[in-house]
C-alpha cells in the first residue's frame, strides 16, 4: 500500500544512546548523589529503599539492550574526577530527576549503616628513659637505657599506658601520629597491680588536634578487636585485628596479681604495649600489656578490660593518688568433695569455699576463722569451686568480686561455722602487703654496711637481680617458700638478708655468707631493716651477734667494727652505710 513503509528482515539498527541529565553542580551536593570513599570508614550494603515502587521491567526477546556508557563524574567543590570502581553500574531517577549511580560494589554512604574504624590519631608513641636501681649493689644504679610503647589520649587532657612502660623512668615523651615532635610527659600515677600508669602533658600544642578515645562496655566472646600501636619493626602506627577468645582471671606478670583479663587472637608484640583495643564500634575495651610466648602457642595476646581500668581511673580521680586494688586476706580451698561438705556441716544446697588461712595484718582476722566456710560475697552465691556467675553461659573467680571494690570499701561476708552456725559479717576491705612485695613501687632499695656485711631486705625483683629471671627455681627454699605461703605477722614485718660481704680484715671467715636471712640481734629478733640499723647502732655491748638462718651466728667486736667501716666504704666507693630512707 503507498505511504506505507513495509518491515525490513534483519538486524533491527542501532538507536542512539539516551542523553544523559547533566548533574547539578550545587557547592553543596546531597550525600545520595555522589559516590566517593572515606578511609576510615567501612561500608555496609544499606537496607533496600521503600520509596521505590517502579513495577519490574518484563523481560525483553532477543540480545539484552547495552548499557550505556557514563561521563565522568566530578566533585564540584574541587574540581576532581570521582572514582567508580564498580564493574555494574546503572542509573535509577531520583524524585528530584536527578540520576544517582548504583553499584553491587560500590555502596552509597549510609550515615546510619557506616561503621566507623578506631579514631588513631589519638593512639601516640611512648619513649622513657629507664634507669633502674641495683638490688644487688643497692647503692648503685644501672646503666640508663631507652624504650618506646604505646598510649593514647582520653578525657581529662590525659594519657594511659602500662606502668612497665614508664617503670623506673627519668625522663617520659610523647609523640603523636604523623608528628616529628617530642612531648616531655608527667607521670601522674603509676598502678603495679594493673599494670596501667596515667600520664599528663603541659604543653598545649600536644592537645590540638586530638580528641580523646571514648570506653565501650566489657566485650563477648568473640566479638572483634583491634589492636592500635607502635609495635617492633617499624616507626608507623599498626593496626591488628582478632576476636576475643576467653574471659578470665588472668595473672599479671608485671605486678603479679590476678585480675580480670580478655584473651584475644590478635598480634600483641613488644611496643605494642600501652595501645588500646578498640571495638567494632571505635570504642576503646581495653590495653594490650602483655602475650604468651610458648613454641606450642601463636597469637595468644592479652587486654587489660574496661573494669580495670575504670578502676584504675576512679582511685586516682577519688584519692589524688593510686591506693591499688583490695584483697581478701584469706587462702581458700575448694570444697568439691562431698565427704568434705558432709564434715563441715554443710546442708546439700549449700556451697562455698574452705578459709585454711588468715592474714593476721588483715581487718577480716578479727571476724573470719579457719574453717570457715565461705557461702556468699556481697549477696552473691559462691560455688565449691570457687567461682561465681558473670554472664548468661560464664563463670568467673569470685575473686572478681573483691577486685570490684575500693581500698575502705565495706562488703558482707556470709559464713558457715563448724556447728552449722551461719554468721553474717561487714568486713572493711584494704590492700594486703605481702610477706616479700612483688614490687618496690619504683622506690630504691633500702640497705645498711656493717664492717663489710652488707644487710638488704628481700622483695621480688631482689630475688630477680640475684638469681636470674628463673629465680623460682634457682632460689633457696626457704626464701621461696616465705614469697609463696607466709603471711606478715606486723604490718612493718620485712625479711632481712645479708645479701654479701665485702671481703676485710674483720671479717675473715665469713666471706661464704649470701642471700641468709638475719633472725635476731643481740638476742632481740629482727622485725625489718630499720629496727637493725638502730640496734646496731645504739649497740653499747661488746659484741655485735648477729644469729641467721641455718644456725649460723656471726659475732664481731663493736669498737673495731664501726671503726672498720668507714675504710670500707672508702675502698669500695660507697657514697653511705645506709640508705636515706633509714636516716629518718
Amino acid at each position: 500500500m503507498a505511504g506505507v513503509n513495509k518491515r525490513k528482515r534483519g538486524r533491527k539498527p542501532k538507536s542512539d544512546p539516551p542523553a544523559t541529565p547533566d548533574i547539578p553542580t550545587s557547592t553543596s551536593p546531597h550525600i545520595d548523589d555522589v559516590v566517593f570513599s572515606v578511609s576510615n570508614v567501612e561500608l555496609i550494603d544499606p537496607p533496600p529503599s521503600s520509596t521505590s515502587h517502579r513495577p519490574r521491567p518484563r523481560p525483553r526477546r532477543g540480545r539484552p539492550r547495552k548499557t550505556p556508557l557514563l561521563p565522568k563524574l566530578t566533585n564540584p567543590e574541587n574540581g576532581k574526577t570521582l572514582k567508580v570502581t564498580s564493574p555494574t553500574r546503572r542509573l535509577i531517577d531520583k524524585p528530584n530527576g536527578v540520576p544517582s549511580l548504583i553499584s553491587s560494589e560500590t555502596t552509597i554512604i549510609n550515615a546510619s549503616v557506616a561503621r566507623v574504624m578506631p579514631a588513631m590519631d589519638a593512639v601516640v608513641k611512648v619513649f622513657c628513659v629507664h634507669t633502674e636501681p641495683n638490688y644487688s649493689l643497692p647503692w648503685q644504679r644501672k646503666r640508663q637505657y631507652s624504650s618506646s610503647s604505646s598510649g593514647f589520649v582520653i578525657k581529662g587532657r590525659r594519657v594511659l599506658t602500662n606502668a612497665h612502660s614508664v617503670e623506673h623512668y627519668t625522663q617520659v615523651k610523647l609523640k603523636k601520629r604523623g608528628s616529628d615532635t617530642k612531648f616531655v610527659a608527667t607521670v601522674l600515677a603509676i598502678g603495679t597491680e594493673c599494670d596501667i600508669a596515667l600520664l599528663n602533658v603541659d604543653d598545649d600544642e600536644f592537645w590540638e588536634g586530638v580528641s580523646p578515645v571514648e570506653f565501650g562496655d566489657l566485650p563477648a566472646l568473640q566479638d572483634a578487636v583491634t589492636v592500635v600501636g607502635y609495635p617492633i619493626g617499624g616507626d608507623t602506627i599498626s593496626v591488628t585485628s582478632g576476636v576475643v577468645s576467653r574471659i578470665e582471671i588472668l595473672s599479671y606478670v608485671h605486678g603479679s596479681t590476678e585480675l580480670l583479663g580478655l584473651q584475644i587472637d590478635a598480634a600483641i608484640n613488644s611496643g605494642n604495649s600501652g595501645g588500646p583495643a578498640f571495638n567494632d564500634k571505635g570504642n576503646c575495651v581495653g590495653i594490650a600489656f602483655q602475650s604468651l610466648k610458648h613454641e606450642d602457642v601463636e597469637n595468644i595476646g592479652y587486654v587489660i578490660p574496661t573494669p580495670v581500668i575504670t578502676h584504675f581511673i576512679k582511685d586516682y580521680e577519688k584519692n589524688g593518688a593510686y591506693t591499688g586494688f583490695p584483697i581478701l586476706g584469706v587462702e581458700w580451698q575448694k570444697m568439691e568433695n562431698p565427704d568434705l561438705r558432709l564434715s563441715m556441716g554443710m546442708k546439700p544446697d549449700q556451697k562455698g569455699v574452705r578459709i585454711r588461712r588468715i592474714d593476721p595484718t588483715t581487718p577480716e582476722s578479727m571476724m573470719l576463722m579457719p574453717s570457715d566456710v565461705i557461702l556468699s560475697f556481697d549477696g552473691v552465691d559462691i560455688a565449691n569451686d570457687g567461682t561465681v556467675p558473670f554472664r548468661h553461659g560464664e563463670r568467673i573467680g569470685f575473686s572478681y568480686l573483691v577486685s570490684q571494690k575500693y581500698s575502705g570499701d565495706y562488703a558482707a561476708v556470709k559464713v558457715l561455722r563448724r556447728n552449722s552456725e551461719i554468721l553474717n559479717f561487714i568486713i572493711k576491705l584494704a590492700t594486703q602487703m605481702r610477706l616479700i612485695p612483688a614490687h618496690n613501687k619504683g622506690r630504691p632499695p633500702s640497705y645498711y654496711i656493717i664492717a663489710g656485711f652488707v644487710f638488704t631486705t628481700v622483695s621480688v625483683p631482689y630475688l630477680r637481680s640475684e638469681y636470674g629471671k628463673d629465680y623460682e627455681y634457682e632460689a633457696s627454699v626457704k626464701l621461696l617458700d616465705k614469697l609463696l605461703h607466709e603471711f606478715r605477722q606486723s604490718p612493718d614485718e620485712q625479711i632481712v638478708v645479708v645479701s654479701q660481704v665485702l671481703v676485710a680484715d674483720i671479717n675473715i671467715g665469713y666471706e661464704e655468707i649470701v642471700n641468709t636471712q638475719v633472725l635476731s640481734f643481740n638476742g632481740e629478733p629482727v622485725k625489718n631493716l630499720k629496727s637493725l640499723a638502730s640496734m646496731v647502732e645504739k649497740c653499747k655491748d661488746e659484741f655485735l651477734k648477729f644469729d641467721l638462718e641455718y644456725q649460723q651466728v656471726v659475732v664481731l667486736q663493736t669498737k673495731t667494727a664501726k671503726s672498720a667501716t668507714s675504710d670500707i666504704l672508702t675502698t669500695h666507693c660507697i657514697p653511705s652505710a645506709m640508705s636515706e630512707d633509714l636516716r629518718t
